[in-house]
């Protein structure tokens, strides 16, 4: 038993957990299958319209940072399980529809504009709901080889759902490749309704409902969880823009085709997989240490992806910037779901959810404005260099407070609900 424990994949030994991954690896590659060929096509229908594209991601996003607390009280006041079986047919039936206007050949733009913003209604309560989910499925001990284990299959998904998505569109076009994420959905749905309910452990429901106002008050109160947050919200707004700055980098500096395109994205998918299955061996909640050196580490790389003189030099050192990014997004994610109280995990999520991605519509807004004026490498420098400048202030902060002899607030592990190993 000790030895399954320490294995890399123990968390799938969980038949709920199994289910809901295989699920997921499915769905979540046409999903990336269908972000390609939905970038493709806004940049093939405004010509090269950064400004449209980052409009896209902004109609998309922009729910999550309206609703996303909302959805994480649904999260822990209702059946997680039933929640996520309602949002994934319902991304389904969106995406279904949004495939027969292309393939009928009367898509307009403000029917992708349309779909996104549904899209992002749907998910933000979809994403609070299935990050508390995992907890449910495997339990408190395999949580962190879970949470390393969604990143990992997301990401694996991320690596065959572009280059698929780009080999396909070259083919036969963008329509089928939409028709293939709308049908992917239905795996997750599958998945979900093959589990068996008396396995999850579920905690109760809170006596006076799930406030959205007690979430908030909870983490105002948790100042280990208030910094690693801090540091998703400004990395989130100007680094974690990616699905706008690499079709452009793809198209108007490299002036790659779909299948160029494709194979950029999965280089930066593979340092994101490798990522995955390297936080696969975290056993407990990381130190804030970890945190902070992880974000300074992918801000300096993603400064050195925007100078990358040729393709190349780009799909090499997009692949160390995805990497950093998942490393830090795990070590941040895990840092602060490890040190919530199972009650408030729901909303707690769902705040993480929506800073690490309601955010992004203001960010894709300016990174948007930004490479249209300066080009596409305007975007990964400012991303880079701005998240750098943020870990370096939480560095600093963390150095004086030590000097002056104050609680290292900044690094406190004094909330620490689990022992760290």
């Amino acid at each position: 038993m000790e030895k399954t424990r320490r294995t890399p994949f123990r968390s799938l030994a969980v038949r709920n957990f199994r289910l809901f991954a295989a699920g997921q690896v499915v769905s979540v590659a046409g999903t990336w299958m269908m972000i390609t060929a939905q970038d493709w096509l806004v940049l093939s229908m405004t010509e090269d319209s950064g400004t449209a594209l980052g409009t896209v991601t902004a109609l998309q996003f922009t729910p999550l940072l309206l609703f996303t607390l909302y959805g994480g009280r649904l999260a822990d006041r209702y059946d997680k399980r039933m929640l996520l079986t309602l949002a994934n047919l319902v991304s389904g039936a969106c995406a279904l529809t949004l495939a027969v206007f292309v393939l009928a050949g009367s898509v307009q733009l403000w029917h992708v504009y349309l779909f996104a913003l549904a899209l992002g209604t749907v998910n933000a309560v979809e994403v609070p709901t299935r990050m508390s989910f995992v907890s449910e499925m495997v339990g408190p001990e395999l949580l962190p080889n879970a949470s390393a284990m969604s990143a990992a299959y997301f990401n694996t998904a991320r690596v065959v759902g572009p280059a698929l998505a780009g080999l396909l569109i070259s083919a036969i076009g963008t329509g089928p490749v939409m028709l293939v994420n709308a049908a992917s959905y239905l795996a997750t749905v599958a998945g979900l309704r093959m589990m068996r309910p008396e396995e999850l452990t579920r905690t109760a429901r809170p006596a006076r409902g799930a406030r959205v106002i007690d979430g908030l008050r909870y983490v105002r109160g948790r100042p280990d969880l208030l910094v690693p947050l801090a540091l998703v919200a400004v990395i989130g707004l100007f680094g974690f823009n990616f699905q706008l700055t690499l079709p452009l980098l793809a198209k108007t500096v490299f002036h790659s085709d779909a299948t160029g395109f494709g194979l950029l994205t999965t280089a930066f998918a593979a340092g994101s997989l490798l990522a995955a299955f390297a936080t696969t061996a975290r056993s407990g909640r990381p130190t804030a240490a970890v945190v902070t050196g992880s974000a300074l580490a992918f801000g300096l790389l993603e400064t050195a992806a925007g100078w990358s003189p040729n393709y190349a030099s780009a799909a090499v050192l997009l692949c160390l910037t995805g990497f950093a990014t998942i490393y830090f997004a795990q070590a941040a994610n895990h840092r602060v779901q490890l040190g919530s109280d199972p009650a408030y995990r729901g909303r707690v999520m769902a705040l993480y959810t929506l800073i690490l991605q309601g955010l992004t519509p203001l960010g894709a807004l300016l990174i948007g404005w930004l490479t249209v004026r300066h080009g596409a490498r305007s975007g990964l420098y400012a991303g880079g260099l701005v998240s750098s400048a943020a870990a370096l202030a939480v560095l600093l902060a963390g150095r004086i407070r030590r000097r002056r002899g104050a609680a290292p607030a900044l690094a406190s592990d004094q909330f620490e609900p689990t022992k760290r190993r």
